[in-house]
């Protein structure tokens, strides 16, 4: 499957990728700490925080640890919470503290064939920081989450 990403307006960032695997299954490895800890991140670094309130105001923290023990970590605070169907949340790069906080919404969409659309809509504070965080390297970042996010869910589906 192809994770796509598109800048469809000025601030926006759109992220899809379908995934083969039912949407309660979708919505419970993004949504259950002990799920997001196999999946989440680049598979060279180390998970080293998941931390998930899962209701309105509620916050969450995910971040991981490079071998040179450099921290990279995201958190916000989830603004609606609707089950199976979709998060509204905030996002921050803490290692960038005093930059405005992305809105991030996530909606989980069932296919035809049983799988699951994910689509991620982000506004962010100006086009210029969504652009620098393209530059970045966020692409690649982005499609190797998502293709981790993808085996761990079949190995979900084998489990059950």
């Amino acid at each position: 499957m192809i994770t796509l990403l598109t800048t469809p307006a000025d601030r926006e960032l759109v992220i899809t990728r379908t995934f083969d695997a039912p949407v309660r299954r979708v919505w419970e490895a993004w949504t259950r700490p002990e799920h997001v800890r196999r999946w989440y991140g680049s598979a060279a670094l180390t998970m080293s925080v998941c931390d998930i309130d899962l209701r309105p105001g509620g916050a969450w923290r995910w971040g991981q640890r490079t071998p040179e023990g450099q921290e990279i970590v995201f958190s916000g605070r989830y603004e609606e919470v609707v089950p199976v169907e979709r998060l509204v949340y905030t996002e921050l790069f803490e290692q960038m503290p005093d930059a405005a906080p992305v809105r991030v919404t996530l909606t989980f969409d069932a296919t035809p064939t049983g799988g699951t659309a994910l689509t991620s809509t982000s506004f962010w504070p100006t086009s210029e920081v969504r652009d620098q965080a393209l530059a970045a390297g966020m692409e690649a970042g982005v499609r190797e989450q998502y293709d981790r996010l993808a085996e761990y869910l079949k190995a979900m589906g084998q489990e059950t």
